[in-house]
Parts: structure tokens; C-alpha cells; sequence
């Protein structure tokens, strides 16, 4: 059974920052693209970044210089630093991985920005 868990949400101050996870298990995250999206209340769902399974990286123009995905394969990981948060950055994050036709959802993980 394939799951993507993701984790590292939370309630965080403006300015702050935070680390997601993206864990995957029963699947080879080598070979799959993986991005983060987001879905705040009322509001279509979001890419926030991307990575390749080459390790290319890719971003929605408002998380440039704040976002950055990485991936660490041997864990079958992918992560999501999100420095100097803002409170529009409130969301459900959620992780999405494709290999061609295939493609898996997390669950989501809610990162809430507020003082």
C-alpha cells in the first residue's frame, strides 16, 4: 500500500519558519516528481514548489526566496523549508508525487501563520 505522510505543520508566528515532511512508503521515491501544494479556505488548490526526480526545483512566484524543496532519496523523503512565513501563507499543505501516469495525494498536513 503506497502512503504519503506528510507532518511538520503547526501554528506559527509571522516571520517564523517551518519544515514539512513528505515521507513516503511503498513506493521508489527516486523515480517520482514530487511537489507541495496548498489549499487555504475558499480557495483553489496551489502549487507551492516542485523537485524533480533529477533534483530540479521549481516555485510559485510568492514562496521564491522564502520556500525550498529538497528531496533526500535514501529516506524517501521530500521537504519543504518555509522561512518568514506570512500569515496568507495559511493552508493545508499537501504533497503529491507522479512517475509518468502514476501519481499519489498525502493527506495533508495544516500550517496556520498568526500572532
Amino acid at each position: 500500500q503506497v502512503q504519503l505522510v506528510e507532518s511538520g505543520g503547526g501554528l506559527v508566528q509571522p516571520g517564523g519558519s517551518l519544515r514539512l515532511s513528505c515521507a513516503a512508503s511503498g513506493i521508489d521515491f527516486r523515480g517520482f516528481a514530487v511537489a507541495w501544494y496548498r489549499q487555504a479556505p475558499g480557495k483553489q488548490r496551489e502549487l507551492v514548489a516542485a523537485i524533480t526526480s533529477g533534483g530540479i526545483t521549481n516555485y510559485a512566484d510568492s514562496m521564491k526566496g522564502r520556500f525550498s524543496i529538497s528531496r533526500d532519496n535514501a529516506k524517501n523523503t521530500v521537504y519543504l523549508q518555509m522561512n518568514s512565513l506570512k500569515p496568507e501563507d495559511t493552508a493545508v499543505y499537501y504533497c503529491y508525487a507522479r512517475n509518468g501516469i502514476t501519481y499519489y495525494w498525502g493527506q495533508g498536513t495544516q500550517v496556520t501563520v498568526s500572532s
